[in-house]
């Protein structure tokens, strides 16, 4: 599909400027901007987390700059990804040279790296001296830049950046992003589940020292017009990111937000028992396609184990402070 996109954005030309625990890995650029009013802000989510959604009521709703040309809508995502789409062919161009790929080895990125390599000519930056001018133009602030490559490639950026950006993380239930990913990729869940938890640890990872709004794809979907003008509010008050032009609307709630998913997410219970629990966060069991006991299900047990223990931590806030002990992911 990015194929497709990428002969599409050749014939349009130029973007239009109108539009591991290592206390190493948290560190950010953050030190190198002195003007603390952010022009625009990254929202860092997992692939499949409903951040296309929750952009979508930015972008149409309230009137956030995300430029042009972006990806097109397609049978996954029919509203609208709201993706930059020379930003996200960069962020494959920098990931593929390190070997790294959306779906793999994506612990394995360097930010140093990526930049030592677009110093000495090893990474091609054609798609980035398209898309970088329209983040780094005042004049089109408050933009919002969203790519779930973001999530690992966030501290490259940085670094080419002329203001520091605010963020929206969010995040969804692992087993609902994992299965999503097994029915449009045909991935197993287990590896559903390790990127959920490598996203999601990059994510607060490379953000650590950035100004952050916090939500959820849960919080959305229970009360998405409250939620998205809380984050709106946020950005301004907290992050000092310029207002949007426009107020949300209950109109532009229902061309985004699909009732389905809201009766959904409502009807699901703990039918099947009960793995663990921390606090009143509960982990229920769930029905796996291999059989008990097999050495798929137990791997796949354990990694959903691990995902539901930070998905808890995500909810209780603990998962967001600097020391959090993240997994080791093999």
């Amino acid at each position: 599909r990015l194929q497709q996109h990428q002969q599409k954005l050749m014939k349009d030309g130029e973007v239009t400027k109108n539009t591991a625990n290592s206390k190493k890995a948290m560190m950010t650029s953050s030190h190198r901007f002195d003007d603390k009013q952010r022009k625009g802000f990254v929202v860092l989510g997992m692939h499949r987390s409903g951040t296309s959604m929750l952009s979508g009521l930015l972008v149409k709703g309230m009137g956030y700059n995300v430029g042009k040309p972006l990806i097109e809508p397609a049978f996954d995502n029919e509203k609208g990804f709201f993706e930059l789409l020379p930003i996200v062919l960069q962020n494959d161009e920098f990931m593929s040279k390190q070997n790294v790929g959306w779906s793999y080895n994506v612990l394995n990125f360097d930010y140093k790296k990526a930049l030592e390599q677009k110093k000495l000519g090893k990474v091609k930056f054609k798609e980035g001296q398209r898309g970088l001018p329209f983040l780094n133009d005042p004049k089109n602030a408050p933009w919002l830049q969203k790519d779930p490559r973001m999530c690992i490639t966030l501290k490259t950026w940085l670094e080419l950046l002329n203001s520091e950006p605010a963020v929206i993380y969010t995040y969804r239930h692992p087993l609902e992003v994992a299965h999503s990913l097994e029915h449009r990729e045909g991935f197993d869940v287990e590896h559903g589940l390790r990127l959920w938890i490598a996203y999601n640890m990059r994510a607060l990872q490379n953000s650590l020292n950035l100004c952050i709004v916090y939500s959820s794809n849960e919080k959305l979907l229970a009360n998405p017009k409250d939620e998205v003008q809380r984050l709106s509010h946020e950005l301004v008050h907290k992050c000092n990111v310029p207002a949007p032009p426009n107020e949300l609307t209950q109109d532009a709630v229902d061309i985004f937000v699909d009732p389905k998913l809201q009766h959904e997410k409502k009807k699901k219970k703990n039918e099947d028992g009960i793995l663990d629990q921390y606090g009143d966060c509960v982990v229920p069991k769930y029905e796996s396609k291999f059989g008990l006991g097999s050495r798929k299900q137990l791997d796949e047990e354990k990694m959903y184990r691990i995902a539901m223990k930070i998905f808890c931590d995500l909810k209780s806030g603990a998962a967001y402070s600097a020391d959090y002990e993240w997994p080791a992911l093999v």
